[in-house]
Order: C-alpha cells, then structure tokens, then sequence
C-alpha cells in the first residue's frame, strides 16, 4: 500500500482539495499530512477532507517533517512512500509517472520536458543555480537534486538511515538523494512541470537559499 506524505504550515486553502486530488489519483495510499500546528486550521480539515495527520508543535521544519513522515510510513510497513508539497506546485496526476522500476524516482524540472510555471526571474535564477551546485560539489550526475516530489521504495529509505539525516529546509532533499547515491540505489528523473502555488505564501525565502549554501559543503565533508 502508497503512501504520500504532504508537509504543511498554513495551508487551509489548499490541503482539502490536495487530499481529494491524490485520493483520485491513489485510491489505495494513506495520506500523512504533517502540520506544524498550523493556526489557520490546516489539520482540521485535513482530516474532514480524510487524511490522516500527524500534529507537530510549533514550526519545526520541512525536513524533520518528511524524516518524521518517513519513518512513520516505514512503521507501518507501508510502499512505495511519496513525498510533495501541499499546495499544488506538484500535480498529483504525476503521482502515477513517479512509481518507476527505480528505487528513487525524482521529478525533475530540469531534465527535457520538465519546467516551472509563473515564477520570477530571480527564483528561477536561485532554483536553477541550486541545483547545479549542489550536483557538482557533491559529485552527483543529477539534474534536479533540490526538488521535492519524489517516489521511495521503502528499502532505499532503511537503506539510507532516514531517521538519521538532519538536514533542515530544502537541503533535505539534497541530502537523502546523495545518500541513495551512496548506497548504489538506482534512480531515475522522470520530467514534471512545477507550477507556482495557488493559495497562500511559498515558504521560500533568501534566508533558506543561504543555509543550503553552506550546508552542502557540510554534507560533502561529512558524507564525501
């Protein structure tokens, strides 16, 4: 049985429909929101919409978050384990497309066929920079090692340690793709189209493209 693992901070606008919308697409999965206790009512209706929903305290994090989602899905025994964002930036039709013969599938903005839809100059500019980065300096031949919407076959996340990685903001992803790397898993980029979000405010800002910077030398030196 699926699971898809959906992080949120102040998504009501959007997670009801974002439940619906995967439920359509996986009718069997178990859907794990995880709210970082959300003011604006985010778990209530996640849960009126069906999905179950691990309630965090306080902000704490999108990588805590998927590594708290992870290993709850693990528990419970449960494959492959999905992980996107909440506000549509995904399209859970690609859902379908990421479930490969890989044992990690990425969806790829960057690979041929994929894109990014209504964002900035500037964001483009950081998210393209990122990825390229974070590819050379760890020695990764991997095109889009900063995305988020992924496909897990549950043996490469034991294989990884996942509960181990401490990685906090979007480094996260960098982080738990270089270690299947390290274990010889095989992955595959399968081209999406990343879509600005809906409703509400991304939670992207300078701030967090300044901790990746200097945490991917970390990673280098600790797991190179």
């Amino acid at each position: 049985m699926p699971a898809v693992l959906l992080p949120t901070y102040q998504e009501a606008e959007n997670i009801a429909a974002m439940v619906r919308a995967v439920r359509n697409v996986l009718p069997s999965a178990r859907i794990l929101v995880i709210d970082d206790a959300s003011p604006d009512g985010t778990a209530e209706r996640a849960e009126e919409a069906g999905a179950e929903v691990m309630r965090r305290k306080g902000p704490r994090g999108l990588g805590p978050a998927y590594r708290e989602g992870m290993v709850w899905a693990l528990a419970e025994g449960l494959d492959p384990i999905y992980q996107m964002d909440a506000d549509f930036s995904h399209d859970p039709l690609d859902l379908l497309r990421l479930n490969t013969d890989a044992e990690l599938t990425l969806g790829s903005r960057y690979v041929a066929g994929g894109g990014t839809r209504n964002w900035a100059l500037h964001r483009r500019l950081i998210s393209r920079f990122g990825s390229i980065y974070a590819s050379k300096l760890l020695g990764m031949a991997v095109v889009d090692p900063t995305g988020g919407f992924k496909c897990w076959r549950a043996a490469t996340l034991r294989a990884i340690d996942v509960a181990s990685v401490r990685s906090d903001g979007y480094v996260f992803q960098v982080e738990t793709t270089f270690r299947a790397i390290q274990v010889g898993a095989k992955l595959r980029e399968v081209p999406i189209l990343f879509t600005e979000r809906r409703e509400g405010k991304s939670k992207m800002s300078p701030a967090i493209a300044v901790e990746a910077a200097f945490a991917i030398p970390r990673l280098r030196w600790e797991r190179g």
